[in-house]
């Protein structure tokens, strides 16, 4: 797919993924076209999308219509729904991409079923065992990457060496790290603490030619000690709900403590600046599926219309820096230097 450089991005957006879904996904689509960012084609079931559009004036815009049939359900097994609804709107919307009608996928719906998508119809990236999802999630440090954030549960040490490369060269990309610090999340920074299988991974590390620099803890995550951190899927999704519910939690109580001591607007303003700095998924978008040879963008189910508009922003970044292609250079570098 050539640079969108010198043409408008073409996006692919599942409409019928998410929690206020296909209302939001249209909503934020259309936005994206008014706003010059993308060409995009909205994926749904032909009835409820089109009423939705019906709301929207899109004379003159660059917005298309491609219609599925069904979506996939977060409780459904994604390999079985991939099977049993193979015109669902995450597969439609991914073939946009397999075919070359589209630069990216934007979806969030569930996340099984859109890294499911991906893998079959964009394929992996050489090298890389299975594909990840990570991305900044902690407010005090918004350019820290972090995955895997629960794709993948338990994790050969391989595997999260991959991880590691990938996270490297999306940090330099997207968020312009010029040379990453690499960590690996573990119960005590001294060398050797920890598991076998972060023993055993933090040897690959050494090896790898990353600027790697050892076991970080919890507590780091907070100061932003590394810039890319490698944990298992496990491990990485129950950092990510802890973070999410702190940030509730804490807007909560501080809503509590200054209900009436300050003007209602300042507060509603603070809550807001309070969420968004505890919600960096949120904030960007989405994060893209790291190991797949496409763009795949995947956000959260109760996403905004302005969420979804910020993350056909992201895609727009990841094909523009050719992030893909230098993910698989980078990879097939590393790995070649870890075989030796």
């Amino acid at each position: 797919m050539p640079e969108t450089q010198d043409r408008l991005l073409k996006v692919a957006i599942d409409a019928m993924g998410g929690d206020n879904a296909p209302s939001l996904p249209v909503a934020g689509a259309v936005q994206a076209a008014k706003s010059g960012l993308a060409e995009v084609f909205i994926v749904g079931d032909s009835d409820l999308v089109q009423n939705e559009l019906a709301k929207h004036e899109t004379v003159g815009l660059p917005v298309h219509f491609v219609p599925s049939n069904g979506k996939i359900e977060d409780h459904e097994p994604p390999a079985l729904a991939l099977r049993q609804k193979p015109t669902a709107s995450i597969l439609v919307a991914t073939n946009l991409v397999k075919n070359k009608t589209a630069d990216a996928v934007i979806s969030m719906g569930s996340t099984g079923g859109t890294m499911a998508a991906a893998v079959v119809l964009l394929g992996t990236i050489k090298g890389i065992e299975r594909p990840a999802i990570g991305g900044p999630i902690v407010g005090s440090a918004p350019n820290q990457t972090i995955l895997d954030l629960g794709s993948n549960l338990d994790c050969k040490p391989s595997q999260l060496l991959g991880f590691g490369v990938l996270g490297s060269v999306f940090s330099k990309l997207l968020i312009g790290v010029k040379d990453p610090k690499l960590g690996l999340l573990s119960v005590g920074s001294e060398e050797g603490k920890g598991n076998v299988q972060s023993k055993e991974a933090s040897m690959l590390f050494k090896k790898s030619g990353l600027n790697f620099i050892g076991n970080i803890e919890g507590n780091d995550l907070v100061t932003g000690k590394a810039d890319v951190v490698v944990c298992d899927g496990f491990i990485g999704n129950v950092v990510l709900k802890l973070v999410e519910g702190l940030g509730r939690g804490l807007a909560t109580q501080l809503s509590e403590v200054l209900k009436g001591k300050i003007p209602d607007d300042h507060l509603d303003s603070l809550m807001a600046d309070l969420y968004k700095k505890n919600n960096v998924v949120d904030a960007r978008g989405g994060g893209p599926v790291f190991g797949v040879n496409g763009v795949s963008i995947i956000g959260h189910g109760n996403a905004s219309a302005a969420a979804i508009e910020r993350a056909v922003g992201l895609a727009k970044m990841c094909v523009n820096t050719n992030l893909i292609e230098e993910m698989n250079k980078e990879v097939s570098l590393v790995m070649s230097t870890v075989d030796d």
